[in-house]
């Protein structure tokens, strides 16, 4: 019961904060996931996989719920989404498929070193660049793809790299943390489906395991994040965000450096 517990905590605790920032939580999840799936003894060559996985996973709600709670307030630009669906729909396809030959050691490396530097984006304030329009449909559909492999890779909503792409387009900073959320959608959607599938020929998986998708954690990660995933986006609205994204940011270098002294070791 004490797993189940931590599960719904963490779901709460990182919903709260994927709705306050337009971020789809994984940044959080992985990290934790991993090592609660270690200490259960799930598996012993697939923990990250699995964690990297079921967050993609729980993405596909914290996004949803997120994106309808900025969109009520009218701070998503639809145009903007139709734009970069299709490309990130490839992306994160392609993103699983990488994922599936790159090895836990490697991969957790990555995944710590992409959360120092979004931590560092975090810590910098952000300008906007009033004169230079979104591109046209073919460098959006490219963006889409990068954007895409990347959130994959490192089990993320997007959020990180589409927020500062809006920015420097001219997108105002509530629209572009609206807009983000609603891409986490495509970007989980297709990032789950693509560790369901090459999960499938994996062998030592958990009993109860969807390919990458460990279905006890997901439906408990949900369920926590169901309330807080609303009251952030609600929260981004009417709190200074600055000195929030400075204390998220400590916790992801924190969190980053747990992973890489993992990976060293």
């Amino acid at each position: 019961m004490e797993w189940y517990a931590a599960y719904l905590l963490l779901g709460a605790f990182t919903g709260f904060f994927a709705g306050l920032f337009g971020i789809g939580g994984g940044l959080l999840f992985v990290p934790v996931l991993s090592t609660l799936f270690a200490a259960q003894q799930l598996s012993a060559t697939h923990n990250l996989h699995l964690a990297i996985g079921t967050s993609m996973a729980t993405i596909l709600y914290t996004a949803a719920a997120s994106a309808h709670a900025h969109y009520r307030l009218g701070a998503v630009r639809l145009d903007i989404v139709r734009k970069f669906t299709l490309g990130l729909l490839l992306g994160t396809g392609l993103g699983a498929a990488m994922a599936n030959h790159i090895s836990p050691r490697y991969l957790s490396g990555f995944f710590a070193l992409f959360m120092c530097y979004v931590a560092a984006k975090m810590l910098r304030k952000s300008q906007v660049n009033a004169d230079r329009p979104l591109p046209k449909q073919a460098v959006l559909t490219l963006v889409g793809i990068g954007i895409g492999a990347i959130s994959s890779l490192v089990s993320i909503g997007g959020g990180t790299l589409s927020v500062p792409f809006m920015l420097r387009h001219n997108i105002p900073l509530k629209n572009a943390i609206g807009t983000s959320a609603a891409l986490g959608i495509p970007i989980a959607l297709g990032g789950t489906l693509g560790y369901i599938v090459i999960g499938q020929s994996q062998t030592n998986l958990p009993l109860n395991a969807l390919g990458f998708v460990y279905l006890p954690a997901l439906g408990l990660l949900v369920a926590g994040s169901m309330v807080t995933a609303s009251i952030g986006a609600k929260a981004a609205h009417r709190l200074p965000l600055t000195p929030l994204r400075r204390a998220f940011a400590l916790l992801l270098i924190v969190l980053a450096c747990k992973m890489l002294w993992q990976a060293i070791g």
